[in-house]
């Protein structure tokens, strides 16, 4: 499982010109799964997110989590995190889990996250139009 977490003052998800969900003030997060992932791996996940020190506190050094600072997060899915350019220019998507399967464990993601803290999401398997204002910049990818 990958994760490409952002931190930001806001986020949105646009499908077909119709604002899908928008954040303040958290966390986007761009998912992605492999075929090993199961969820042992969404449960880690989701601890490792919720317990990121990557918000200031009041002496601007990150120190604070999501559940500190009581912000939203924004969760898209995104198999493209799985992408091997190795050979040639054309990425290959073979190590990205199956729609399905992928798309049931994005889910078990996400509900696992709102029981802590308000999380919205976009659309899985949709053309997405995302934007967001990255703050600090802060961007960690993580992975299990």
């Amino acid at each position: 499982m990958r994760v490409l977490v952002q931190r930001c003052s806001n986020a949105k998800c646009v499908v077909k010109g119709k604002n899908i969900s928008e954040i303040d003030d958290g966390l986007m997060l761009l998912v992605g799964f492999t075929d090993t992932d199961n969820k042992d791996t969404v449960l880690w996940m989701v601890k490792k997110i919720l317990n990121l020190r990557i918000f200031p506190d009041s002496n601007g050094v990150m120190n604070l989590s999501i559940l500190d600072t009581k912000g939203s997060i924004l969760s898209i899915s995104q198999f493209t995190l799985y992408a091997d350019t190795t050979k040639g220019n054309r990425p290959s998507y073979i190590k990205a889990m199956g729609g399905e399967k992928a798309k049931l464990l994005y889910e078990y993601f996400n509900k696992c996250l709102n029981e802590y803290v308000p999380c919205k999401a976009g659309i899985f398997g949709a053309d997405m139009e995302i934007s967001l204002t990255n703050m600090g910049p802060t961007t960690i990818m993580l992975e299990r």
